[in-house]
C-alpha cells in the first residue's frame, strides 16, 4: 500500500514512516500542506494521512483542493482535539476517518487497511481472483493455496494491478508505484510483468495480464 503522510511535525512523521514502512507499506511524507498537494496530485497513492494542524494551510482546505483536484485515495485526519462539529466538518470536506492523538500503531494499520479495502470495494483483507489469493495483511500471495515466490517489487505490482483491475494502468504509473518519485528504467516494468505473467500462468491463470497497447496493462480477471 502506498501511504502518503502530511504531517510538520518531523518526530512523529518519522515514527509513521517506520512504522508504516514495516508493516510493508511505501510512505511518502509531506511536511507541508502545499508539498502534500503536489505529491497526491503527481504520483499513485493508495490512502493519505493529513494532519490537523499544517503551518501553510488548515487540513479541511486542503481536502477540499484534494478532492477538487479528482484525488480519490481515502483520507485519514490525524488530530489531538475532536469534537463532533470537527468529524462532521472533515468528513463534509472529503476526509474519510478521524484517528485521535495519542494512537496505537495497530490501530492506525487496521484503519488504513480497512478504508483501503472500502475504496477499492473490497469487504475482506484478501483479494481474490479465482485461484489466487493475495492477502493484504500479511503481504503474501498464493496460488491453489500454495505460497507464491515473488519479489517484494512483483508483489506491489500485483497489489495494484488487482485493485485496480477495472483499469487500464499506464506504465508510469507503475514507474511511480514502485519508485515514488525516484528516476525508475521503464524497461523494469516490462521484464517484472513478463516474470509475473510466467508465474501466474504455471499456476493455471491463463492471460493474468493483458498488455494494452500504446496504454499499459490490466489484470484480465475479476477480483472481489
Amino acid at each position: 500500500m502506498r501511504i502518503l503522510v502530511i504531517e510538520d511535525d518531523p518526530i512523529l512523521s518519522h515514527h509513521l514512516t517506520v512504522q508504516l514502512s514495516d508493516a510493508g507499506n511505501q510512505v511518502q511524507v509531506a511536511l507541508t500542506a502545499k508539498e502534500g498537494f503536489y505529491q497526491a496530485t503527481n504520483y499513485p497513492i493508495d490512502v493519505a494521512i493529513i494532519d490537523l494542524g499544517l503551518p501553510d494551510q488548515d487540513d479541511i482546505s486542503l481536502i477540499k483542493s484534494l478532492r477538487s483536484a479528482d484525488v480519490k485515495a481515502p483520507i485519514i485526519i490525524l488530530t489531538a482535539r475532536l469534537t463532533w462539529q470537527d468529524k462532521v466538518e472533515g468528513l463534509n470536506a472529503g476526509a474519510d476517518d478521524y484517528l485521535v492523538k495519542p494512537f496505537q500503531k495497530e490501530e492506525l494499520i487496521a484503519r488504513l487497511d480497512a478504508i483501503v479495502r472500502r475504496s477499492g470495494g473490497f469487504v475482506r483483507s484478501v483479494i481474490t481472483s479465482g485461484p489466487l489469493q493475495l492477502d493484504l495483511a500479511a503481504k503474501q500471495v498464493s496460488l491453489q493455496q500454495t505460497p507464491l515466490d515473488i519479489t517484494a517489487f512483483e508483489y506491489q505490482l500485483l497489489e495494484y494491478l488487482m485493485r485496480h483491475s477495472h483499469e487500464v494502468v499506464a506504465k508510469q504509473r507503475l514507474l511511480d508505484v514502485i519508485y515514488a518519485d525516484k528516476e525508475g528504467d521503464p524497461n523494469t516494468i516490462e521484464v517484472m510483468i513478463s516474470r509475473l505473467r510466467k508465474k501466474l500462468s504455471q499456476g493455471g491463470i491463463i492471460d493474468p495480464i493483458m498488455t494494452i497497447r500504446g496504454q499499459g496493462y490490466k489484470f484480465n480477471h475479476p477480483c472481489d
